[in-house]
């Protein structure tokens, strides 16, 4: 009769290694709580199988846009099953085409001033004030979308507009919209999530019906939100050229005025 095989042990550096990671990573794992401590004898510690099984899981959530926090309820058990896939769709809403197959690409905030052209600390700046918003927070990871945001806030500064006026508006603006979004989220969960979960429906199919509602609200919101924006800003520039503007001013405007809002809003 074969010998009952021994399970593999590491030490922590022989985890590090076998994870690829670093054993300052896991020292961070561990003092977040995402990854239980060694089991110990005399002064060792030793990690097994269910440890290394531990950190691909984070590295693979990580890798797909979870922050820790989220990671941590994930491994808890402490998310309900029902919220776990409208988890994920919310981190994988994203700025891409939902129809891409392809993984979406996370930039460092030097990989992205190097993609836009954009100096590293004009960069910094933007985020500081809340308009540049990374999709991953715990490493401060953006997107190709944010690349286009970027230049366009570039275009801003070639035009004239002072840099210190547009990061103050920056911060009132993401005050704002922040304000707006937390009073978004709550309504969607106190009449569509608390609903749902509180059906008698399976986990499964509770779990989809939060995913499309999601994916139904998310689009017709922002559009909503992007449509006004774009129209009262209009409206305000009208009106602030028909009290000081030249009547070519006002009408050169006037026409532009017309056709973007015609163009901004789809059928």
């Amino acid at each position: 009769m074969a010998a009952a095989s021994t399970p593999q042990r590491y030490r922590v550096e022989e985890l590090a290694a076998h994870a690829d990671v670093s054993v300052d990573t896991i020292r961070f794992y561990q003092k977040r709580r995402l990854l239980p401590p060694p089991a110990r004898e005399g002064r060792l510690g030793w990690y097994g199988p269910e440890h290394a099984a531990r950190l691909e899981r984070i590295r693979n959530l990580q890798r797909r846009g979870f922050s820790l926090a989220l990671i941590r309820r994930l491994l808890d058990g402490t998310l309900d099953p029902a919220d776990e896939p409208l988890a994920d769709a919310v981190v994988h809403a994203g700025d891409r085409d939902d129809r891409s197959e392809d993984p979406e690409e996370f930039l460092t905030i030097g990989e992205l001033a190097t993609r836009s052209g954009v100096p590293e600390v004009l960069i910094q700046a933007i985020a500081r004030e809340g308009l540049l918003v990374p999709r991953s927070h715990d490493d401060a990871r953006f997107t190709d979308a944010d690349v286009a945001i970027v230049r366009h806030g570039l275009h801003l500064l070639e035009v004239g507009l002072p840099l210190p006026e547009l990061l103050a508006l920056a911060r009132r603006h993401h005050d704002a919209t922040r304000e707006v979004a937390e009073h978004a989220v709550a309504l969607f969960d106190a009449h569509v999530r608390k609903r749902v979960r509180a059906s008698d429906e399976d986990d499964d199919v509770k779990a989809q019906e939060l995913v499309d509602a999601f994916r139904v609200l998310l689009p017709s919101v922002t559009a909503l939100v992007a449509h006004h924006f774009r129209r009262v800003l209009l409206s305000v520039a009208e009106e602030h050229l028909e009290a000081v503007g030249e009547p070519a001013e006002l009408a050169a405007a006037h026409e532009e005025a017309t056709r973007r809002l015609e163009s901004a809003w789809p059928a």
